[in-house]
């Protein structure tokens, strides 16, 4: 185990009617560009994307993919440098309970953003380190469930051991009640690197020369970040992932599950997919 006596969470029992998202928000804060300054080590995971496989990229990082590293890193101190803007809640879990079973020292740097999922795999850490221009951000899970009232009572039900546990965790690394780490949820809690340290969910700052930023690899990925936040926006208007995926491959002018960058100009491709989405939720 790791070094802290970290919660467990338990994430045995999958909702049958349910999608989770990456939250829009988050989306948009987030900076693909950001990342560690120096040369990573052999016993350093990045955890530099969105969480879970993306649909949009092909990429995404899986629970699979961090217990391969840990295998590889063997019976030694790790390092996980992060900066995502969270995605799959049960990828999330995974990755947490497989970094909280590391035998040796966990240190969690966030180098940007750890939102969402994402926010939890940084509690893994036994030291977690934040920017001062970083953030965190904790929220409830949350899904898009369809079907009649008895339906929509099961998702809220079935969620309801998650956020308690999620709860758990912060609190116990805040050293907090846990009605005031539900508080910042409920809330969806945005923190900056100070607020992090001074709240207790991080423990140091991070060197500012620590973290740098690829702007090729950030001006890529807006055009990928403008097509999962309207596809978080349609989400929330009900509309299938099938449906939605379908049409926005269409927009973006090729097919679904085409991983092609795409060509167009950010500002514009980002432009017409916020009018998609308005004519959407209007």
């Amino acid at each position: 185990m790791s070094l802290r006596n970290l919660p467990e969470i338990r994430a045995e029992r999958l909702p049958t009617i349910c999608a989770f998202e990456t939250d829009a928000e988050a989306i948009d804060r987030w900076n693909a560009g950001i990342m560690a300054a120096n040369q990573t080590t052999e016993n350093t995971i990045s955890i530099l994307d969105v969480i879970g496989e993306d649909f949009w990229t092909g990429g995404g990082v899986t629970s699979k993919r961090v217990a391969a590293a840990l295998r590889a890193i063997g019976d030694q101190d790790v390092f996980v440098d992060l900066n995502s803007p969270g995605g799959d809640f049960f990828e999330g879990v995974a990755i947490y309970n497989a970094l909280r079973a590391h035998p040796k020292k966990v240190t969690v740097r966030i180098l940007g953003l750890a939102a969402s999922a994402a926010s939890v795999i940084a509690m893994a850490g036994d030291e977690i380190q934040i920017g001062k221009a970083g953030f965190l951000m904790v929220h409830n899970a949350w899904v898009i469930a369809i079907g009649n009232r008895h339906d929509l009572a099961e998702a809220a039900k079935t969620m309801e051991p998650f956020d308690d546990a999620m709860a758990t965790v912060y609190a116990d690394r805040a050293g907090v009640k846990k009605a005031k780490a539900a508080e910042w949820m409920d809330n969806e809690t945005w923190f900056n690197g100070e607020q992090a340290v001074s709240e207790g969910l991080a423990t140091a700052f991070l060197p500012a020369d620590q973290i740098t930023e690829d702007k090729t690899k950030a001006e890529s990925g807006r055009s990928v970040n403008a097509l999962r936040k309207v596809d978080a926006h349609l989400a929330k208007s009900g509309i299938p992932r099938s449906e939605r995926r379908t049409l926005l491959s269409e927009v973006k002018g090729g097919a679904q599950g085409a991983v092609a960058p795409v060509t167009q100009d950010a500002d514009d491709i980002s432009a017409a997919l916020q009018r998609l989405s308005s004519s959407f939720l209007n």
